[in-house]
C-alpha cells in the first residue's frame, strides 16, 4: 500500500499541490489526469525520489520494485533489442557475470549462475525483447540496429519497451500512447491489462485509460481527487462534484450577504450590536468554498472558409512513393466540401505517404492528383513542433503569416488556444510540448483552411484541449483527413474510415471497434505461433545480418543523401532567422526586404519539412525492406 499524506509540492514559485491526500492499493489501476502544468509529471518525479516534497510525506515505496518510461535516451551504439532487455537490471548484472566468468576460464561458478538465469527466464530475454518492439511497431530486424540509428519518438518507444521488459511491483507510465500509432496503442492496451502490479499512468487518451485503469486521480486546484471507475465514470461523478460544490457556494453566498446586510444595518445599534458581532465571527469562522471552475480554458472554432471547390482535391489511379518505389498503387481519392475520413492502417504501411501526397509535398509517381482552384490546405504534424522558432512568442508567429493583421486581432484569437496575457507575447522557448502543439494547432486554424489534413494532432494535449479539438472539428464544414490514436477523437469527428494495407487504400466497411477487435486477434494469433518458435542459431542470424546489410546498403545511401540535404536546409534556415532577428527590418522602409525574407523563410520550413519527411519514410521503407527479407 502507498500511502500521499498532506504532500505539498511546488516547482519553483508554483504551488502545485498542497495538503493533498491518496492511498494507491496494491494491485490497483490509476490514471493520473489534469490540465497541462498542473503537477502530474512532478508527482511522478516524487514518488521516484527525483524531487522531495515541501511538506507531507509518503509510505510505502522502500520495498517496492519500480518500474518507470524515461523521456530521453541518450545515443549510443548498443542494439535496441540488448538496450530493452537490459531494462531488467538483475537478468543484465547475471548475463554480465556469466559473459566474465566464462572468458576467464571459470566454467564451475558460471554453472551455478546459469542455474538462475533458468530461473529467471534469462534465456528468452531477446525474444521477449523482441516481442515487445514488434507489440510497439518496430520492424522484426529493429533490435539489432543501434540505438543512435532511431530517431527521437522511436527512441521515446524503445524506453517504454525498456519499462515493461523492467520486473516491477509499480509502473508508472507518462503520456504512453504520445508517439504510438492506433495499431500500437491497442497492443500496449492488451499488455497492461494482463500486467499483475500496481499501474499509475498519466493519460489523455480517455479509451485507453477507460480499458486500461479501474480509478482516476484527478489534479485540481492544488489538490488530488479520486475517483473510482474509468475515466467515463470520472466525467459523471465529477460533475456530480461541481454540482454540489457550485451549489453549496452559492448557499454561502447568500449567507454572507445576509450577513453583511445585517451588520451594516444593525452594526451600530445598542440594541443589536452584539447580534452583529456574533454574525460578523460567523463570518471570520466560515470557510471560504470556491466556485466550481469546470470551464474549459480553450475557446476556439474553424472559421468558415471564405471560398470553396468541389471537388477540393482528388487523386485518380495515383502511384505514391519515393525515387522509383511505389508504397501505394491505385489510389483514387475525392475530397468535397465536408468529406470526414480516419485513416487506418499498420506503422509502415503507407499513412505518411499518402498525407505527404494529398497536401502536395511528396510528387506523385503515376496518376493524377487534381486541386480545386480555391483550395486551402491546413496541415499538421508532429515535425511542425520542431519547425517553430523557438525565440519567437505566439503571436509573432502569426503575424509572420499575416503581416497586416492587427495585434489585437492576433491576442483575441490566441487566447481562445489560452495563450493570454504574457503566454502570447513572451517567446515559447520554456513552453511544454503539449503548448507547442497548441500553438502549431493555432496557426494552422489562423490560416483559414478549406481542407485539413490532421497527422496525430492529439499529441501532447491534455482532455480539456481534446475536447475543445472535437467540438471545433465537428462543427468544421470543410474536410477532413484525420491520422489518430486517439480513439475517442476518430469516432466523433470522422464519417467514413479508409484502410491503408498491402500497398493499396481502400474503404473499411467495419467501425472503429471492429478494427480493434480485428487487430487484437491478430495480435493473440501472432502470440501463439511465437510459443512453439525456436530462436534461430546465432549463425544464421549473422548470416541473415549480412544479406540484409547487403540488400539494403542502397536504400541506406538515400538515407544519406537525404540527411546531408536536411543539414544545408538547416543551416540555411538558421542564417535566415540571424536575419530576421534585426528589428530594422520591422519598419515602412524594409517592408519589402521582410516580405522577400520571409517568404524564403516559407519556402526553406517546406524544404526542410520535405526532407525531414522523406528522411522519415525512406526510414519506414527500410524497416519494411527488413521485414521482406526476413520472411
Amino acid at each position: 500500500m502507498i500511502i500521499l499524506r498532506d504532500i505539498a509540492l511546488r516547482r519553483g514559485s508554483k504551488l502545485l499541490l498542497q495538503d493533498a491526500n491518496v492511498t494507491i492499493q496494491p494491485g490497483q489501476r490509476l490514471a493520473l489526469i489534469g490540465a497541462n502544468g498542473c503537477g502530474k509529471s512532478s508527482l511522478f518525479a516524487l514518488l521516484l525520489g527525483e524531487l522531495g516534497a515541501d511538506a507531507g510525506d509518503i509510505e510505502g515505496m522502500n520495498t517496492l520494485r519500480m518500474s518507470h518510461m524515461a523521456q530521453e535516451t541518450h545515443a549510443t551504439d548498443m542494439p535496441a533489442g540488448e538496450f530493452v532487455w537490459r531494462g531488467d537490471k538483475v537478468l543484465a548484472e547475471l548475463r554480465d557475470a556469466v559473459s566474465t566468468l566464462e572468458l576467464a576460464g571459470e566454467f564451475d561458478k558460471a554453472a551455478g549462475l546459469h542455474s538462475r538465469l533458468d530461473e529467471i527466464d534469462g534465456y528468452s530475454a531477446e525474444r521477449r525483447a523482441q516481442r515487445l518492439l514488434q507489440g510497439l511497431g518496430f520492424a522484426e530486424d529493429a533490435h539489432a540496429r543501434p540505438v543512435s540509428a532511431f530517431s527521437g519518438g522511436w527512441r521515446i518507444r524503445l524506453n517504454l519497451a525498456r519499462a515493461l521488459m523492467t520486473p516491477s511491483d509499480i509502473l508508472l507510465l507518462d503520456e504512453p500512447t504520445n508517439h504510438l500509432d492506433l495499431d500500437a496503442t491497442l497492443w500496449l492496451q492488451q499488455w497492461l491489462q494482463q500486467y499483475p502490479g500496481t499501474l499509475l499512468m498519466i493519460s489523455h487518451d480517455r479509451d485507453f485509460i477507460d480499458a486500461t485503469c479501474e480509478r482516476v486521480l484527478h489534479i485540481e486546484q492544488q489538490q488530488l481527487f479520486a475517483y473510482k471507475g474509468t475515466y467515463s465514470d470520472f466525467e459523471r461523478m465529477r460533475a456530480e462534484r461541481l454540482a454540489n460544490q457550485q451549489a453549496s457556494f452559492e448557499k454561502q453566498q447568500r449567507r454572507i450577504a445576509e450577513i453583511d446586510d445585517f451588520v451594516r444595518r444593525f452594526r451600530y445599534k445598542a440594541t443589536k450590536a452584539k447580534q452583529a458581532q456574533s454574525r460578523l465571527k460567523e463570518l471570520e469562522r466560515m470557510q471560504t468554498l470556491a466556485p466550481a471552475h469546470a470551464d474549459s480554458p480553450f475557446d476556439f472554432s474553424f472559421p468558415t472558409p471564405a471560398r470553396s471547390s468541389d471537388p477540393l482535391l482528388r487523386l485518380d489511379e495515383a502511384t505514391l512513393g519515393y525515387g522509383s518505389t511505389a508504397v501505394l498503387r491505385g489510389v483514387d481519392l475525392q475530397l468535397r466540401p465536408g468529406s470526414r475520413y480516419g485513416l487506418l492502417g499498420r506503422n509502415g504501411a503507407g499513412k505518411s505517404t499518402l498525407l505527404k501526397s494529398l497536401i502536395g509535398e511528396l510528387p506523385l509517381l503515376g496518376g493524377a492528383r487534381t486541386t480545386g482552384e480555391h483550395l486551402r490546405i491546413g496541415y499538421f504534424d508532429q515535425q511542425q513542433l520542431e519547425a517553430l522558432d523557438m525565440q519567437a512568442s505566439p503571436a509573432l508567429h502569426l503575424q509572420r503569416l499575416s503581416p497586416t493583421a492587427r495585434e489585437q486581432e492576433i491576442l483575441n484569437f490566441l487566447g481562445g488556444f489560452n495563450f493570454r496575457g504574457d503566454a502570447a507575447t513572451a517567446t515559447i522557448a520554456p513552453f511544454s510540448g503539449g503548448e507547442k502543439a497548441r500553438l502549431a494547432l493555432a496557426m494552422v486554424v489562423w490560416q483559414k483552411p478549406n481542407l485539413l489534413v490532421l497527422d496525430e494532432p492529439t499529441n501532447h494535449l491534455d482532455l480539456d484541449m481534446r475536447h475543445a479539438m472535437e467540438v471545433a472539428l465537428q462543427a468544421y464544414e470543410g474536410a477532413l483527413v484525420l491520422v489518430s490514436h486517439d480513439r475517442h477523437m476518430l469516432r466523433n469527428t470522422a464519417e467514413e474510415l479508409l484502410l491503408v494495407h498491402d500497398g493499396c487504400v481502400e474503404e473499411y466497411s467495419d467501425d472503429l471497434e471492429g478494427y480493434e477487435r480485428w487487430i487484437l486477434s491478430s495480435y493473440r494469433q501472432t502470440e501463439k505461433r511465437e510459443v512453439g518458435a525456436t530462436d534461430t542459431s546465432r549463425k544464421e542470424k549473422r548470416q541473415q545480418a549480412a544479406n540484409q546489410r547487403d540488400k539494403l546498403r542502397p536504400l541506406q545511401r538515400q538515407v544519406d543523401k537525404t540527411e546531408a540535404q536536411m543539414n544545408e536546409v538547416h543551416a540555411a534556415l538558421q542564417a535566415l532567422r540571424e536575419q530576421l532577428g534585426d528589428t530594422a527590418l520591422y519598419t515602412e522602409q524594409s517592408r519589402q526586404t521582410l516580405a522577400d525574407l520571409l517568404k524564403r523563410e516559407g519556402e526553406l520550413k517546406n524544404r526542410a519539412a520535405a526532407l525531414d519527411d522523406a528522411w522519415l519514410e525512406q526510414q519506414q521503407m527500410l524497416e519494411q525492406l527488413s521485414q521482406e527479407i526476413c520472411r
